[in-house]
């Protein structure tokens, strides 16, 4: 005979976190042992230290308060409604209640059983992940040391991404390596090559790798006369090799390549260039585990003929970011790739740009991206901020010149805005004039902003201070941070400033933990999870990594050297890491999912994981507005 009452309990339960991590039969097994509860308005739950009740508690209807007494007032936490949990800490800490609860009006509760709660709590981590999740949002810091890495919302986002990434496919490589000695001639060395079927052969000494030599040394140093056929291949290898341990993976063998712009890794022992040899993995290898990888995107930019073809690659980009995100791998190493991809395109967009003028530029110059671009966090296709550099000039060339680079801005920017990226609403390209400068007036500029900070003129410059060189002259780029960093070193009162208009923003929670949304407009109440969430925390390591003369754009980076520089609050900053971890996988979800920005956050649309997931990241933001108050002595700026 079917129990009609347990089953009415599981139809409500399934669709609430974590009763719909649980198999249907297990949950079944839970609803029968479910007590319902109805409580009146103000009529009390549990008390501030009682004894841990059996049952931690679901709201089936109405809804709770929770409330905490402290210096001789009652201080209401929450307000909690339908499908909400509370009542944890018996759970999770076995302990007596750090807060009461009592009905805020009629309402009817689902009292669920912790001893048969806790074996399903060993069965399904994602279970235990979520309630503890739930029950640190409400209680303290949910990045602390006890609890971090535990998080139901951070677990995918928040790995640490050092030596490892935690795409699960290993990477298929060739295990029988061929290598010759360093006294061996080109000629030999490519006879064995020819031989063997294989495009490139290891250096070795005493099976340890010191250099290698692919089918385009040949072509570009034998081929051209650089060198003899008869030289040895000491002469003409590459070294050091990069190097890798043999658990490598698809994920880490794309940005290893990535990142020092090499065809080949050597796999050895240890994975240093001091083991022994063991294996050598070949792009080609990548190419035969993925087709849409990134190693073959960059190469279709490489070759691409015309801005319809780098439109049609950042469409493919975006699904990859899509299926790197769906296969929960973390953050930062989905930024590292996409940012590649969009500095491989912008570049390609310089170069057809300066074909179709028809002459080279006429002095040194480098471009510059922005904002996320410039901090390596655009993963959307969302609006492009740049600017240009050019090398200072005499006044008789300075119209010219000027001419000539404004020319091609406008010619780059609109192949951008061609491939997906919006033309900036606040004008901030290259293509403007005010942003299109020889170095000295960049200098006098950014001089201005430091020396004399009002709030026009300090929130124009902001998205300056992230600069980043993606083509040109390293030179130029490096001459005018390093006279940035001079002109703030000499001028701290400025991030004092900065720190004010930073703060204007409001924390991303109003009273009762509700999330602050837009009151009118288009995107009337909507969360705006850039502006009140990203934005801080990208503020914050922007402003202390400047107090520290920390050359480094990206938000993820900043935050972890800083936990290096302050080890002080190294909790502080690790939590403002995994903050902006979730915070930009969620965005970024977002923007895939309607294809937008990701912007703005429809709350209604969000289920209660992802209320929670969002709301566990706030706390940090808090944090470490309070930091910047006191660091930079905020309060004491009254007028700017």
């Amino acid at each position: 005979m079917k129990n009609t009452i347990a089953e009415r309990i599981l139809d409500f339960l399934k669709d609430y976190p974590p009763f719909n991590l649980i198999s249907k039969t297990t949950l079944l097994e839970v609803a029968k042992n479910v007590e319902i509860l109805y409580f009146e308005k103000d009529q009390i739950v549990f008390n501030q230290n009682d004894i841990p009740h059996e049952h931690f508690y679901i709201i089936y209807e109405g809804a709770v308060r929770l409330y905490r007494f402290g210096e001789g007032k009652k201080h209401i936490v929450d307000i909690c409604d339908e499908g909400d949990l509370f009542g944890l800490r018996p759970l999770i800490m076995k302990e007596n209640y750090l807060m009461g609860a009592a009905a805020n009006e009629e309402a009817i509760l689902y009292g669920i059983p912790i001893s048969l709660f806790n074996e399903i709590i060993l069965n399904y981590p994602k279970v235990s992940q979520f309630l503890i999740a739930s029950f640190a949002t409400n209680t303290r810091d949910p990045f602390t040391d006890k609890h971090k890495g535990k998080l139901f919302a951070n677990i995918s986002a928040i790995q640490k991404v050092e030596n490892s990434y935690s795409e699960t496919q290993s990477a298929k490589y060739n295990k029988n390596p061929i290598t010759c000695s360093p006294e061996t001639t080109v000629q030999e060395a490519a006879k064995i090559m020819t031989e063997k079927l294989i495009n490139s052969i290891v250096i070795a000494e005493n099976k340890i790798p010191i250099g290698i030599i692919t089918d385009k040394d040949v072509r570009i140093k034998i081929g051209t006369g650089q060198f003899k056929i008869t030289d040895k291949v000491r002469d003409i290898m590459t070294s050091p090799v990069i190097t890798f341990p043999e658990n490598i993976t698809v994920a880490e063998a794309q940005i290893t390549l990535l990142k020092h712009k090499v065809s080949h890794l050597c796999i050895t022992k240890d994975g240093t260039n001091k083991s022994e040899l063991v294996g050598i993995l070949a792009e080609h290898d990548l190419v035969l585990t993925q087709g849409n990888s990134p190693i073959m995107l960059t190469k279709e930019i490489k070759n691409a003929k015309d801005v319809e073809t780098l439109k049609y690659i950042r469409t493919k980009a975006s699904d990859l970011t899509k299926g790197y995100l769906e296969q929960e791998i973390p953050i930062y190493f989905v930024t590292k790739v996409i940012s590649e991809i969009n500095t491989a395109i912008t570049k390609k967009a310089i170069q057809l740009s300066i074909n179709e003028i028809g002459e080279k530029p006429p002095v040194s110059y480098a471009w510059l991206a922005l904002g996320s671009q410039g901090r390596k966090e655009q993963l959307l296709m969302t609006d492009q901020d740049n600017a240009l550099v050019f090398e200072n000039v005499e006044e008789d060339q300075y119209e010219l010149v000027k001419t000539y680079f404004l020319t091609l801005a406008e010619k780059v920017t609109e192949k951008l805005n061609i491939v997906g990226f919006d033309y900036c609403p606040a004008g901030i390209m290259a293509s403007n004039t005010k942003w299109c400068l020889s170095l000295r007036e960049w200098k006098n500029q950014f001089k201005e902003w430091v020396k004399d900070p009002i709030a026009e003129k300090i929130l124009l410059s902001i998205i300056f201070f992230d600069f980043e060189l993606i083509y040109g002259n390293q030179e130029l780029y490096s001459n005018m941070a390093d006279a940035v960093f001079r002109y703030i070193q000499k001028n701290k009162i400025f991030l004092s400033f900065l720190g004010k208009v930073t703060l204007d923003n409001p924390p991303p929670l109003g009273f009762f933990k509700q999330f602050l949304v837009e009151q009118d407009g288009e995107n009337k109440d909507s969360f705006d999870i850039k502006s009140r969430a990203l934005r801080p925390l990208v503020d914050a390591a922007r402003i202390f990594s400047l107090f520290h003369n920390l050359k480094i754009n990206n938000t993820i980076a900043r935050y972890e050297k800083l936990m290096e520089v302050e080890p002080q609050n190294k909790d502080l900053f690790e939590s403002c890491a995994n903050a902006f971890k979730i915070l930009l996988q969620f965005r970024t979800l977002q923007g895939l999912t309607y294809n937008d920005s990701g912007k703005f956050v429809d709350i209604r649309t969000l289920s209660k994981a992802d209320r929670l997931k969002l709301k566990s990241c706030f706390k940090p933001i808090k944090n470490v507005q309070e930091a910047l108050k006191l660091r930079f002595n905020t309060s004491q700026i009254t007028q700017i």
